[in-house]
């Protein structure tokens, strides 16, 4: 038997099943390996979180169900527009994810500061996010409404609009997304992991960020950066082996 989706349905659908999909994945793996990938301990999180994990599922799910009907609207709106442009080449697929990527990485940047140097935006609305002081996976989407809409959901139209992808690309791209967001809310370390082997914004870099002392750094999201290399809001750190397992982060505060 085969499941027959429209075009238009698969960004709706596809990248919510990879985010709980990946997630459960990574929340698995931080259960069966105890404190050994940890970067920070169960007593942390137990202590610091002032957000229950049903608190964060319920969260999710709204934020989810608001995002399905976005996604949808927009991608029918296009669905005309995809019909009548010429086939998509694996060389212009490449170019509109990278257009893409960029327009998106640089709207989460300078939505996501503003959101914590407007006290009455991070009081009112960002501030839900960062009842999780120890993130761990399927928490990545667990952010305001208000939050959702104008940093994820926006950026996201906006992104595949001017780019003109089609709805598989845009599948690809929001799905690609979804996982390093659950890498970077994992709270946990994998040395021979690509993104956190080569990439500065990873799960340790965010990390930072949702402590006390890096909440006024480290706001890039996605794959990059750049933006807070560039504006002096990055965070130097590094990540060392903890004694008695595990792993825990050094910054020039410590």
């Amino acid at each position: 038997m085969t499941l027959n989706m429209s075009d238009e349905l698969l960004p709706v659908v596809v990248p919510i099943a990879v985010y709980w999909i990946a997630s459960a994945i990574y929340y698995l793996v931080g259960l069966r390996s105890a404190e050994k990938h940890r970067l920070f301990t169960e007593e942390e999180e137990d202590i610091q979180n002032l957000a229950s994990k049903r608190q964060v599922v319920v969260g999710v799910l709204i934020n989810q169900a608001m995002q399905m009907v976005f996604v949808g609207l927009v991608t029918m709106l296009q669905g005309a527009a995809a019909v009548a442009s010429p086939p998509t080449t694996l060389l212009r697929q490449a170019w509109q994810l990278a257009v893409a990527y960029l327009i998106m990485d640089a709207w989460e940047y300078f939505f996501h500061r503003l959101t914590h140097e407007i006290k009455f935006l991070y009081k009112h609305v960002h501030a839900m996010h960062h009842r999780m002081v120890v993130p761990y996976s399927f928490g990545a989407q667990y952010i305001h409404p208000i939050d959702a809409f104008f940093g994820n959901m926006v950026e996201g139209a906006i992104a595949i609009t001017v780019t003109g992808m089609s709805p598989r690309t845009a599948t690809v791209l929001f799905s690609l997304l979804v996982v390093k967001a659950i890498d970077d809310h994992c709270a946990l370390w994998f040395p021979n992991n690509p993104i956190h082997r080569f990439f500065t914004n990873n799960a340790a870099y965010h990390a930072i960020h949702h402590q006390h002392y890096g909440i006024k750094y480290n706001y890039s999201g996605y794959y990059l950066a750049t933006w807070d290399k560039l504006l002096g809001t990055a965070m130097p750190f590094t990540v060392e082996e903890r004694k008695g397992g595990g792993y825990q982060i050094r910054t020039a505060k410590d």
